[in-house]
């Protein structure tokens, strides 16, 4: 997808410029060349098409150069319009628009050196050209490309595939070491096309670019001018001493930024890959186990992980590699030196076999043999699994076998561009594949999930979505009231003089720890939306006893030492006197006794508890802060305010989402969203499951002209609002959305750590001068409610409880009543409802989490 400055997001799709098939065949008769695109292609029906689109574009004379090809599909796409806003815009977007110039975006691992040599052989055949350049960004690149060219210009069945009219058969593939004859295919490094470098691109070619199609690998680069070489290549491309008029750049990533290119005219998007098979799945993670927070424990899951791909593909004689994403070299440098000591340790290897393991590919001089080692890391006979790279550099790894990626932190793995060109390095399916489809593993922080789900979706234009909005001008909005609050903090200091009292009770009270612990990974699947869940072991780091005594033994000693020059006798300390090693050993061994701690070992959790018994010593003073929420001003907002929300195809497909609508639902949909939406309303189509048609409006008592109702609860409980019966007896409600609304913020503790955060309670019911907030949760609440829901229910109750006050000294009639609610209680909450007497309800959630909160205080 693409967006254009403050624009909406447009389907890529929508942007693809349509060559005209309205061709003279006396012009250019693309039948000629079936029988060779059907032995070149085989069954690659993409490939086939982005050939023949493009050679109309080039050979069907219609079009002049570029620019006219641009300006026939502005004038006749209303997307084009809305993306640039004017032709001004969009010409200015145009790379090269006096040429005849365009771009081919085919998914990385779908064979884009197929497409390059058939346009090559085919301008050849046809003697429109008599030399083909093909430039590339790379070493790497440019031997693949010469390697395959010269493949495919030895079979003799395309050869004779050819009409026998064609001008010439076997092209002479060749790089710029030497000249470029009538005839010749030259791939080159765009680096041999700088003044200062001996190639024989210049001499060559001087004054005979008319008689020269120029084709850009990895056409990303030409666009994206990021250094001064890569400016030279687009310069290269306009110099009239050559005279270029065909120049045809193809790429996975046809973006300037996260801009689409303006200039593509033949589209073959990962995600048609994925779902016709073409390249490996994707899955990235969606949440981790608490313990991979720590930054060696992570790399337990990374590793098991690549150990559990290598246990699989065992049997299929694949040893699959993983690729470590950094964004510099030195990163790149630093990781590689961990991963081999990680894989040293945990294999039970010498240095030499652990470095053997591991390669490390940057830009950088000393890396450059490393480069020439990627063409054979799929081979049998390498040992390297582990693949630490820069981002930018890892284009041209034409290998099958990686199954795994690690984005090491998010901003190697932050754009359309870099997730591209990182999914590409692990799209590319092992030779001879049988059996259940192959999948690439992306091991991102599940903290950037939504952000690289958005990313991913984006890039496999997972656009097919409903979105529910607000008519402004429906009877059923009404106003909802909320408070301002400003955050007071009340903090005391006390003056701490002496020696704390320390181990009072002989012992550190000890949370029960295991020292491999079972966890699970999960993982969310692009295009389809499964969830996939990996289970693994982590052995977390221990320490003996004796060693967690002789630590704390020596923090006590330093603290001594520190206090000796205080100038008040007071503040002298002498902890290691009355807590001698002996005596910190008897304190730990009593520590794990009480805990039930056998081994003798101590993680490092509890090693951390044991000296975090002696963080107050050093402190002079002591200082507890409470923030009391306090309200200062009225906030009114009207439901007709609450913004858009949307859902995808994928949700709605694995029942995660349920759409209930009524009708004339569709008038406020997007018109790229009527098409879908007709498919989700259809009785027998895969979506039946997920809508839900309520047949009467007047039951349908929402300002939404959707509603998209999450997980079971929620469906049950919009269902309810539907009923006849019950919607007759309200003035209207209002599903909210998840952010951004309507909220009200709370705190509570995840383990240890105070976290501070917002939720947004799901539903408002207006009934008379009454609303009613209900927040809805599953029966299992009821049995053991999470700490974070308790809190939810506490700070809302509070909330309202103030809002009502501040409601009624304004003598305003409206009053709010919150309730947290269950599928358990959903009958006796309707039947109140219809007999007018809800003021009041309580649902058994509520009792729960009104006795949990107090035991808690």
């Amino acid at each position: 997808m693409s967006t254009k400055g403050d624009k909406r997001t447009f389907r890529n799709e929508d942007l693809v410029l349509r060559v005209s098939k309205n061709i003279d065949p006396e012009t250019w008769d693309e039948t000629r060349y079936e029988a060779f695109l059907d032995e070149l292609c085989e069954y690659r029906e993409y490939q086939k098409e982005a050939i023949r689109t493009t050679l109309r574009f080039l050979l069907g004379g219609k079009y002049a150069n570029l620019r006219a090809l641009a300006k026939e599909n502005f004038d006749s796409n209303i997307e084009l319009q809305e993306c640039y806003g004017s032709w001004a815009e969009m010409d200015k977007q145009l790379q090269l628009p006096n040429q005849l110039a365009c771009s081919v975006d085919q998914a990385t691992g779908t064979g884009k050196s197929y497409v390059l040599y058939g346009l090559a052989l085919i301008l050849l055949a046809e003697g429109v050209v008599d030399r083909a350049l093909v430039l590339c960004p790379s070493n790497t690149i440019e031997d693949g490309l010469l390697e395959k060219f010269k493949e495919l210009s030895s079979k003799t069945n395309l050869r004779d595939a050819l009409p026998v009219t064609a001008r010439l058969r076997t092209p002479k593939i060749i790089n710029a070491s030497e000249s470029i004859v009538e005839g010749a295919i030259c791939i080159e490094n765009y680096h041999a096309i700088l003044e200062n470098t001996k190639s024989s691109i210049r001499e060559s070619l001087k004054g005979k670019g008319a008689r020269v199609v120029v084709l850009n690998d990895e056409a990303h680069h030409v666009a994206n001018e990021s250094g001064t070489t890569s400016k030279k290549w687009k310069e290269f491309l306009e110099n009239s001493d050559y005279g270029f008029n065909m120049v045809v750049g193809v790429s996975g990533t046809c973006y300037v930024a996260d801009a689409y290119f303006s200039d593509v005219v033949h589209r073959y998007s990962l995600r048609q890959a994925i779902e016709e098979k073409f390249v490996k799945k994707v899955e990235y993670v969606h949440e981790l186990p608490a313990a991979a927070e720590k930054p060696e424990e992570k790399w337990q899951l990374v590793f098991n992980r690549h150990k559990d791909w290598t246990r699989k593909l065992k049997a299929r004689g694949i040893r699959p590699l993983t690729i470590v994403v950094t964004k510099g070299i030195a990163d790149a440098e630093l990781i590689s030196s961990d991963l081999q000591e990680f894989i040293r340790e945990w294999e039970g290897l010498t240095s030499d076999q652990a470095q053997a393991k591991v390669l490390c590919v940057t830009s950088a001089a000393k890396h450059q043999p490393n480069i020439a080692k990627l063409r054979t890391v799929d081979s049998p006979g390498s040992k390297v699994e582990w693949i630490v790279s820069v981002s930018m550099l890892s284009e041209g790894w034409d290998v099958k076998n990686v199954f795994q990626i690690v984005p090491h932190e998010e901003r190697a793995f932050n754009s359309r561009l870099l997730i591209s060109q990182v999914l590409g390095r692990g799209l590319r399916r092992p030779d001879g594949w049988r059996g259940e489809e192959p999948v690439v593993t992306v091991f991102n922080h599940d903290s950037w999930s939504n952000r690289i789900k958005q990313l991913v979706n984006e890039i496999l234009e997972i656009e097919r979505r409903l979105t529910s909005t607000v008519n402004p001008k429906s009877p059923y909005n009404f106003e909802l009231h909320n408070l301002d609050y400003t955050r007071e903090e009340d903090t005391t200091t006390y003056t701490k003089k002496g020696e704390y009292k320390l181990f009072e009770d002989g012992y550190v009270d000890l949370p029960t720890q295991v020292e491999a612990e079972n966890v699970t990974v999960g993982f969310e699947r692009a295009v389809t939306g499964e969830h996939t869940k990996f289970q693994t072991t982590i052995r977390h780091k221990t320490w003996s006893a004796e060693e967690v005594a002789e630590e704390m033994s020596q923090r006590l000693k330093s603290i001594d030492d520190e206090s000796k020059d205080a100038k008040d006798p007071e503040d002298r300390t002498s902890y290691a006197k009355k807590f001698p090693l002996e005596k910190c050993e008897a304190i730990v061994a009593a520590s794990l006794r009480r805990a039930k701690i056998r081994s003798g070992a101590v993680t490092d959790d509890n090693r951390q508890r044991f000296l975090q018994a002696l963080g107050p010593l050093r402190r002079k003073a002591a200082k507890r802060v409470v923030y009391r929420l306090s309200p200062k001003a009225l906030v009114v907002v009207s439901t007709s305010t609450r913004q858009n929300e949307s859902c995808s195809a994928a949700e709605l497909r694995r029942g995660a989402k349920t759409a209930f609508y009524a009708l004339g639902s569709d008038a406020y949909l997007a018109a790229e969203q009527k098409e879908f939406f007709r498919e989700v309303q259809d009785p027998d189509g895969e979506f039946r499951g997920s809508c839900y048609k309520v047949e009467n409006t007047a039951d349908f008592k929402t300002p939404a002209s959707l509603v998209l109702a999450d997980a079971t609860p929620e469906r049950k409980f919009v269902r309810e609002l539907v009923v006849r019966e019950h919607s007759r007896k309200l003035d209207g409600w209002l599903k909210n959305t998840a952010v951004g609304f309507y909220s009200i913020e709370y705190a509570w503790k995840k383990g240890t750590t105070p976290k501070r955060g917002e939720f947004s309670p799901d539903f408002f019911i207006r009934q008379g001068e009454r609303v009613f907030v209900v927040e809805v949760k599953g029966d299992e609440e009821a049995a053991d409610p999470s700490a974070d829901n308790i809190k939810k229910h506490e700070y809302a109750t509070r909330h309202f409880e103030r809002l009502n006050v501040w409601l009624e000294k304004t003598k305003n009639p409206v009053r709010y009543q919150f309730n947290m609610i269950s599928p358990k209680s959903y009958s006796v909450f309707f039947s109140k409802l219809v007999a007018n007497e809800l003021i009041g309800f309580r649902s058994e959630i509520d009792v729960v989490m009104t006795r949990a909160a107090k035991a808690a205080s």
